[in-house]
């Protein structure tokens, strides 16, 4: 079931054009896709999916994403889920959360 929940998203993520194809410096996916690179070094693919945004401000974002990656030496696509916070276009900070878990992103209240 896993295996063919992987092969939707891939052939969706195909047909979409791909990310990295389309996006500049600055852009969310842009941004992304750099940290995914970053943080598997090692993979021979990978793919990930935007779950939810939360804008705090017009130039400060958290993203939910769920990382797909497929090392050289596993069988197994592992999924990696992260919290992303991009401001001014720029990734400025990230947090690996567990998979599943339920996120309540809101933004700062001053007490």
């Amino acid at each position: 079931m896993k295996a063919r929940w992987v092969l939707l998203i891939s052939l969706c993520v195909m047909l979409s054009g791909g990310t990295s194809l389309s996006a500049s410096p600055g852009d969310i996916s842009y941004e992304i896709e750099r940290f995914v690179v970053k943080q598997f070094p090692e993979s021979e693919h990978h793919f990930w999916v935007v779950n939810n945004t939360e804008w705090q401000t017009d130039d400060e974002v958290v993203v939910d994403v769920n990382a797909i990656v497929v090392n050289r030496h596993q069988p197994d696509p592992i999924e990696n889920r992260f919290l992303l916070l991009i401001v001014e276009g720029k990734l400025a900070g990230a947090q690996n959360i567990p998979l599943g878990s339920e996120v309540h992103c809101q933004p700062e209240k001053n007490v």
